[in-house]
């Protein structure tokens, strides 16, 4: 069986995953973002293989997730589930930076280059990521004005290019992004397309299973099938410069080999 690392595990998506690959009698690292949100897993978290806390808002925070999963133990996989939708205003992180970017872009980037390298990697996208092209001259929202849906956008664009870059990078990791779709969470809201079971599926199929269609790397997915993702994401230059930031942003680099 597996070992898998769900950030923003307490609900949603996260949650479902994890619970789906419990049931399955896989082991699961759950995340919380604080003590009072770890008391919301209840049972969820007896059955887990670990349960580490932070704010992924917060740069120290972040750092301290990846020791704690490192602690734990080696996982196989990792999904990088947590984020943030539109937020009301930039606002500003402990380091100062856009709390979107900080969540969404910056910590998912962190804990790739901290925690100890798993076997699959995946990021949770969204379709709206077609509509953040052009970020890259002002990443952080410190020039613009505040646009809480293109900062959204961007963020998602951010870990699509993340994944398809480590996928040529780190060619013995599969590494893929997955566009959940509109589900009914907190998040997504009563009113969302999408059911809670079929937005968890195609991120847990792709951390656990050994079938031929999942063991690949450098994908767009979405309900299990791939797709194209916006012309950025697959762009090289773009890749590399939006790392060359994010290791500034951050001062955390990302292991070439």
């Amino acid at each position: 069986m597996a070992t898998i690392f769900i950030t923003g595990s307490t609900d949603g998506l996260g949650r479902a995953a994890a619970q789906s690959l419990l049931d399955r009698g896989h082991h699961v690292v759950l995340h919380a973002r604080s003590a009072d949100r770890a008391a919301a897993l209840g049972g969820l978290a007896s059955r887990a293989r670990g349960l580490v806390i932070g704010d992924l808002r917060s740069a120290k925070e972040t750092r301290s997730i990846a020791d704690q999963v490192n602690a734990i133990g080696r996982t196989d996989a990792v999904i990088h589930n947590a984020g943030v939708y539109t937020r009301p205003s930039r606002g500003a992180t402990p380091e100062g930076h856009a709390e979107t970017l900080a969540i969404n872009t910056l910590a998912p980037f962190m804990l790739t280059a901290l925690i100890a390298r798993p076997a699959r990697l995946i990021y949770l996208s969204s379709g709206l990521h077609r509509g953040g092209e052009g970020s890259l001259d002002d990443l952080d929202w410190t020039k613009r004005a505040w646009n809480a849906a293109k900062a959204y956008a961007e963020s998602k664009l951010h870990v699509v290019a993340l994944a398809n870059a480590l996928a040529r990078r780190w060619p013995n990791v599969l590494c893929n992004a997955v566009d959940p779709g509109w589900v009914r969470t907190k998040m997504g809201g009563a009113g969302a397309p999408v059911d809670i079971d079929t937005g968890q599926r195609t991120q847990t199929w792709l951390a656990v299973s050994e079938d031929h269609a999942a063991r690949v790397s450098g994908h767009y997915w979405h309900h299990l099938e791939q797709q194209e993702p916006a012309r950025e994401a697959t762009d090289p230059r773009f890749q590399h410069q939006l790392i060359g930031q994010l290791t500034e942003l951050t001062g955390v680099a990302l292991p070439e080999v």
